[in-house]
């Protein structure tokens, strides 16, 4: 445990960042899998309504560091390259 006040401050609040961030990233992986699951449906359309409504949520975390930056591009990339061999 913390031994000084500053410490134990930062341990509180490094713990809340923690948990926070893992909400965040919890959304996104949900975000991610609706789209998988239109993928899967084989519906285009639905798939491109999923990723629209997944790309600024997975931009806004990675602006935040809870995600990389380049893992939300690498996620983005993928989800992306599905959709358009759906449409093939």
């Amino acid at each position: 445990m913390a031994n000084t006040k500053q410490a134990q401050k930062r341990a509180r609040q490094a713990e809340q960042r923690r948990k926070h961030n893992a909400s965040q990233r919890s959304m996104v992986r949900t975000y991610v899998k609706r789209v998988i699951k239109a993928i899967q449906t084989g519906d285009h359309a639905q798939a491109m309504d999923a990723f629209k409504a997944a790309q600024p949520v997975i931009d806004r975390i990675a602006d935040k560091d809870a995600l990389s930056k380049k893992k939300a591009a690498r996620i983005k990339s993928r989800l992306n390259k599905r959709i358009k061999a759906l449409a093939a």
